[in-house]
């Protein structure tokens, strides 16, 4: 038999050169083993996966790593790596539909992905540590992986670090070995996960239990200060459970890295904040409601293609709005008026339903994504639109979601049809008007 030949290029209609066609991912297994001084990685991933054409070969995306060794189903394979794909060659080609395994033996000191719209993605050496933020492009800095948003996977992750050192990666934490000076830390993510969501977190923290299945990895001297700005961090997750639905994964982790972060970074299960996000007067709170939301819109509902990011930031963004609400603070529909009000004083150039690979992470798409819920509210009243929202995550608890199927979710609550409303906010360039 002698089968096709895996594309390098994914479907992604704004990132083709990163994922790979002829196969989707089930899970991964890391065992990875890192020397904080050196910044030194070795890695061990056992790739399970299901082709979905006959293969003579495929590819997989790999940024900067020595590859040593790779295996198809138990036996070598041939393999060549270039750029940031490592292409496979197994010893006998693999038939439509049929599981297979890919282990990937490979060294070196990992290296952001360096992308020509925002800066340096992935694995990042830290001054005690490593910092993983992989959206959208950097999970390559550190496995190899079919890195598209709409191939999901479970992962299991075994981390080995010297003794002083604490791992957080996604999922729970299954168990921490002591061996020697090291310790092996393994977490199990058992709902899937896309690529640019994993993650592993290395650092002298201390660890702090925020409430039931909520902990945090913080710099010994913030855990205090940490304690009053993410004081209310549980009562945000109650809110956004009576307005989202079920919490979507078992835990919920924060890391405070001691760092200065621009912002802070989403990932499934946890999220990863900048020391400056800690300032003692709650003034970043916006922004743990904005990442916790991410866990509903982003984690558990992920995009299928990055051209309709809006269903991630928007939403996050409005459920900042709504915590603001729901706390006593200024309403939603106060801070949206202020958001129409200086949206419409920036140019109307942006269509955030399609607004191109450059421009995925423009504040207008969060901004107006979060005008568009806010409209939907206002036309469909609170009952629907918040039926809306628990249904749309519920339909869809850990799939990958397009625009078009949210408007369908939408529709079904609604008694007149929404194809001109979503068109206006979503497709037109011209800001509308107002909310009516």
């Amino acid at each position: 038999m002698r089968g096709t030949i895996g594309a390098d290029r994914s479907a992604d209609s704004y990132l083709p050169q990163h994922g790979n066609g002829g196969y989707r991912v089930t899970h991964y297994d890391l065992e990875l083993d890192y020397k904080p001084g050196p910044g030194r990685l070795a890695g061990r991933a056992r790739i399970t996966a299901q082709a979905r054409a006959d293969l003579a070969g495929f590819s997989l995306d790999l940024h900067g790593m020595r590859v040593d060794r790779v295996l198809v189903n138990g036996k070598s394979a041939r393999y060549s790596h270039r750029g940031n794909k490592l292409r496979v060659t197994p010893a006998r080609p693999v038939t439509v539909g049929a599981a297979f395994t890919v282990e990937v033996r490979y060294v070196g000191t990992p290296k952001p992905v360096r992308s020509p719209h925002w800066g340096e993605i992935g694995w990042e050496q830290l001054e005690d540590g490593a910092l993983v933020a992989s959206q959208p492009i950097g999970a390559p800095s550190w496995f190899p992986c079919n890195d598209q948003p709409g191939d999901k996977a479970t992962y299991r992750i075994a981390v080995t670090t010297p003794s002083p050192y604490t791992v957080v990666a996604n999922g729970s934490l299954v168990s921490r070995r002591v061996g020697g000076s090291s310790t092996t830390w393994v977490f199990e993510q058992l709902a899937p996960m896309a690529t640019y969501l994993a993650t592993v977190q290395i650092g002298l923290y201390a660890e702090v239990e925020v409430s039931a299945g909520q902990r945090a990895a913080v710099p010994p001297r913030l855990v205090g200060v940490f304690g009053h700005d993410f004081g209310r961090q549980p009562q945000i997750m109650a809110a956004f459970v009576s307005m989202f639905g079920a919490y979507p994964f078992a835990e919920y982790h924060v890391v405070v890295a001691d760092e200065i972060l621009d912002v802070p970074v989403e990932a499934q299960g946890l999220s990863i904040f900048g020391a400056n996000h800690v300032d003692g007067h709650r003034g970043c709170e916006h922004l743990v409601a904005h990442e916790l939301a991410h866990q509903w819109f982003g984690n558990s509902l992920t995009i299928a293609d990055w051209r309709h990011i809006w269903l991630n930031e928007g939403f996050a963004t409005y459920a900042e709005w709504l915590w603001s609400e729901a706390s006593g603070g200024l309403s939603a529909a106060v801070l949206a008026a202020r958001s129409h009000a200086e949206m419409a004083r920036q140019r109307q150039d942006i269509r955030i339903g399609d607004p191109g690979v450059r421009r995925m992470f423009d504040d207008r798409v969060y901004q107006r994504g979060a005008l568009t819920l806010h409209a939907l509210r206002v036309r469909l009243g609170d009952d629907a639109f918040f039926a809306v929202l628990r249904e749309w995550t519920e339909k869809h608890r850990h799939s990958t979601v397009t625009t078009d199927k949210f408007i369908a979710v939408a529709q079904e609550h609604s008694l007149k049809p929404l194809d001109r409303f979503f068109r206006s906010w979503l497709q037109d360039t011209a800001l509308p008007r107002g909310f009516e």
